[in-house]
């Protein structure tokens, strides 16, 4: 038998499949677990698909940065949405989801032994990528109401810092950064000679009249600034495995490079689904998100009869709370029996790296109105009675 030691062992297990085989032996188990939509694409990811087929070259390797048409309109989103010009300084790479797109950046501009600050509680891949490539993640402590302390960040560089990680809207909080914090950090990263990494998945999930905004488009970031896009989320493109980032020019050679040697290209039929998707009617998103927001406000109501047992910041984004459970119990251990004795799920906080007291991440992006009401009343009266 070989006998080895692999870089791997220091990275943690992904938590999400380990939930699914707990759901799995207890039937009827209702999940606010996994960060999903219930919709599907829009009508234009599919109807585009016959231009794909009819095309015999479309079976070949294409551009590893994506083809020119999604391209395109890409540049038109980023210019119309995110206030974000592509110009001589920075470019688009499209990728196979914005996992890849971290995992790109990571891989480009870091050395076996640098460092990569995280912002606590970190997404948990993003931990994982940072652990897998033999850099070390440095975890920074949001405050109460998880939002960014600038001046702790500051002071986590190092000479051995090479990126700032912020996500906005946040998971698995749900925070939302404002325009002056996030400055502030794009500020700090300029001024120390280090990359802002922008994970920007959820840029369309927001409530309370609350607006994203994106790093790249202040004055003079793009050349220190990348920034991490997903339709996996806005677009219900979960499987089709398609995102993008827009990077400085100069980063260009070193992604491609990365992109290459993993995966070529992004799969192109998803790609031409992509580009029909960018072309939906206003209404597809804006009706998705209002029914979200309408399930967000039932999960919400429903949070509040844990008042004095769970602490609820607030959550302007994504679809996601973040509870800090009153109790010395393990967290896994809740977890467990929430499922086996309530039949509902949630995911552990100690996979984003609150390994200090009790926290869950309740979502509900997946769930329809009914579902949700009771999901929630199963998680309410499990932990009463739990707790």
């Amino acid at each position: 038998m070989i006998n080895f030691t692999s870089r791997m062992e220091a990275v943690q297990s992904p938590i999400i499949p380990v939930i699914g085989e707990l759901i799995k032996s207890c039937p009827g188990t209702i999940s606010l677990g996994q960060g999903v939509v219930s919709y599907s694409p829009p009508p234009e990811a599919l109807e585009i698909l016959p231009k794909f087929l009819a095309e015999p070259a479309n079976h070949l390797y294409k551009a590893v940065e994506g083809i020119p048409p999604l391209l395109t309109a890409l540049t038109a989103k980023l210019q119309t949405f995110n206030s974000i010009e592509i110009n001589q300084e920075n470019c688009i790479v499209v990728t196979a989801g914005s996992n890849m797109a971290f995992m790109n950046a990571i891989l480009a501009i870091t050395s076996v032994g640098d460092e990569i600050i995280l912002n606590t509680p970190y997404y948990f891949n993003h931990e994982m990528a940072i652990t897998m490539v033999g850099c070390r993640p440095v975890l920074v402590e949001t405050d109460e109401n998880y939002q960014l302390r600038p001046d702790a960040i500051a002071k986590a560089i190092t000479p051995k810092t090479r990126a700032v990680v912020t996500i906005s809207p946040n998971n698995p909080t749900g925070a939302v950064y404002s325009e002056a914090t996030l400055q502030q950090v794009n500020q700090i990263c300029r001024d120390r000679g280090i990359y802002h990494i922008s994970d920007e998945a959820y840029e369309y999930f927001t409530y309370n009249a609350v607006k994203h905004i994106s790093p790249d488009a202040f004055v003079g970031s793009s050349e220190y600034t990348i920034s991490l896009y997903s339709l996996s989320k806005a677009y219900g493109f979960a499987s089709w495995r398609i995102g993008y980032m827009v990077i400085p020019k100069h980063l260009l050679v070193a992604v491609k490079k990365v992109q290459d040697t993993i995966v070529i290209c992004p799969p192109v039929i998803s790609q031409y689904a992509a580009l029909g998707a960018l072309q939906a009617q206003p209404d597809y998103l804006k009706n998705n998100i209002e029914a979200i927001a309408q399930v967000r406000e039932l999960v919400l109501d429903s949070l509040q009869r844990l008042e004095g047992l769970c602490t609820i910041a607030p959550a302007d984004g994504a679809f996601y709370f973040f509870l800090k459970v009153n109790t010395q119990m393990d967290t896994f251990e809740l977890v467990k029996r929430l499922i086996q004795e309530h039949q509902v799920a949630v995911i552990p906080g100690t996979t984003f790296g609150m390994n200090h007291g009790c926290y869950l991440r309740v979502a509900y992006g997946a769930l329809q109105k009914q579902t949700a009401k009771e999901g929630m009343e199963r998680l309410v009266r499990g932990l009463q009675k739990i707790v």
